[in-house]
């Protein structure tokens, strides 16, 4: 795993532009937490995806400003350049899995596409879900799996093998946030047109939230009306498009100001504000404070 610096906050990447090296790793969880902890309990982001499952243990993890208990048997999805970090415990058992996006999603078929912006990126679900011992029986056959494949020297049909016993494991889980989100009276999030629709506007607003397109242009990209947008996210989230793509803006300013040593000038030019003035006022509108008060407030 490899450090970039530059900044308040480290970036990790994964065999990054080095095709020809493994895209997957796979960890001890005890063993990773006690080999790196000065990096790991320290805020930091990735540009890999990560899967953190907590076999044993109590406590809390950290992602995006939020705290999440930590118990046994729980799963977190930490998409790349989410901010997060773990508590001082290293007693934990359990399994981590890091890969990059472009091993899990070749074709950005409906389920890549639901498990690369729900299970990960959707801002709307929490990033933890609970398993079962049933569910954890079967994610250990995938876990064994793929340790075998990455020690297997024969690497005829290697990666495919890999990715479909990630994708299997993702899946299972995905399928386990469901029935957790029914049990809790809440709507869990089925493959189905309107939802899928609602993850590409998702995707888009993350890729594109620093470029200042409008929602007719974000509609125009979905091959939708504007009016058709807003009954959409409307209808699945009792938001208008606007909210969501300022929801997204301001979650990177915020990581920004308390993670980077950019001032917020550059903060705001980095998010595809001109006027840095603006930036402020805009901030300021969201937060109810300004961007240098934000940073002094938490720091």
């Amino acid at each position: 795993m490899a450090q970039e610096n530059g900044s308040v906050i480290n970036e990790y990447h994964l065999n990054r532009h080095q095709p020809d090296k493994p895209q997957i790793a796979i960890h001890d969880l005890n063993a990773y937490i006690k080999q790196h902890q000065h990096e790991t309990t320290r805020p930091h982001i990735h540009s890999f995806y990560q899967v953190l499952w907590f076999k044993q243990g109590k406590g809390t993890h950290f992602v995006d400003f939020k705290a999440y208990n930590v118990f046994d048997n729980t799963i977190f999805s930490v998409a790349k350049n989410q901010v997060h970090y773990f508590d001082g415990n290293t007693a934990y058992e359990g399994i981590l899995i890091h890969f990059n996006e472009a091993f899990l999603v070749q074709k950005e078929s409906e389920t890549d596409l639901f498990l690369k912006c729900n299970l990960f990126n959707n801002p709307y679900q929490q990033p933890v879900c609970p398993v079962g011992k049933d569910t954890a029986g079967i994610l250990n056959e995938y876990i064994s799996l793929i340790k075998q494949e990455l020690d297997n020297n024969d690497n005829f049909g290697k990666e495919e093998l890999l990715r479909n016993y990630l994708k299997s494991f993702l899946i299972q889980v995905q399928r386990r946030k469901n029935e957790s989100d029914k049990a809790q009276s809440n709507i869990p999030f089925v493959l189905d047109e309107k939802r899928v629709q609602l993850l590409k506007f998702i995707n888009l607003i993350d890729e594109n939230y620093h470029k200042g397109f409008t929602v007719t242009e974000y509609a125009r990209l979905l091959f939708v009306s504007s009016r058709t947008l807003s009954d959409l996210t409307h209808q699945l989230l009792n938001k208008t498009p606007s909210q969501m793509i300022q929801e997204r803006i301001i979650l990177e300013a915020q990581r920004l100001l308390l993670y980077s040593n950019l001032n917020v000038n550059q903060i705001g030019y980095r998010l595809g504000f001109d006027d840095p003035s603006y930036f402020v006022k805009y901030f300021k509108k969201q937060v109810t404070i300004s961007p240098s008060g934000f940073r002094k407030s938490i720091s």
